[in-house]
């Protein structure tokens, strides 16, 4: 069968999460085995290539019920359900999906807001048939926007670490070649990577 559209995977998505801390990658198997995809379904790349079209969609399951509360990050990449999500897993819901999650006042609010560009809440904000198996494309802005603003949350450390990981995953040495610097007087040089795959040896960043 085809790769199941985000809102079909909310549901085992909030099952899994109910059952201890986990992640994303660590539930693509037994979603994948629940909806009997094959092994070409389940390496499936998105039409616009990079990420799987599974992975994607748990991660777009995932970020909605978040936005509901339903599930609560811990740490970098891992997650659990809330108390509210185990609360909607005991009334036995046969589907969790946006018009379920349009219950609750914080997705409420940040779906009205995600959808309208200004910024203002609208009356309209019953999900369009075709967000049943993508996120409206405004929704990419609303997900960098908050990304963003995780990002300046953290201390300087943290960004400087994320700017070497960000290099060694374009291709630029590995992360066991890199050194993070981040101290006074370092001329505004916050790392240094000492190889890269394109052999132009050591680079400040």
């Amino acid at each position: 069968m085809p790769v199941p559209d985000y809102q079909s995977l909310m549901l085992p998505v909030l099952r899994i999460a109910a059952e201890g801390e986990t992640r994303a990658i660590d539930i693509e198997k037994p979603i994948a085995d629940q909806f009997n995809l094959t092994a070409q379904d389940r390496s499936q790349p998105q039409p616009r290539g990079g990420q799987r079209l599974l992975n994607n969609r748990i991660r777009w399951a995932k970020f909605f019920m978040e936005k509901a509360g339903l599930i609560v990050s811990l740490r970098r990449g891992w997650f659990t359900a809330s108390e509210a999500g185990r609360v909607l897993l005991a009334s036995n819901p046969t589907r969790i999906d946006l018009q379920r999650l349009l219950e609750y006042p914080s997705f409420r609010e940040f779906y009205r807001r995600s959808r309208d560009g200004s910024g203002e809440a609208r009356l309209d904000d019953e999900p369009a048939p075709d967000e049943q198996t993508e996120p409206p494309p405004n929704m990419h802005s609303t997900l960098q926007a908050n990304l963003l603003e995780r990002i300046r949350a953290n201390r300087p450390e943290f960004l400087e670490g994320l700017i070497l990981d960000l290099l060694v995953k374009m291709g630029y040495g590995d992360r066991n070649a890199t050194t993070r610097l981040g101290r006074s007087g370092d001329g505004g040089v916050d790392g240094v990577i000492n190889q890269d795959r394109l052999g132009l040896g050591p680079v400040d960043i």
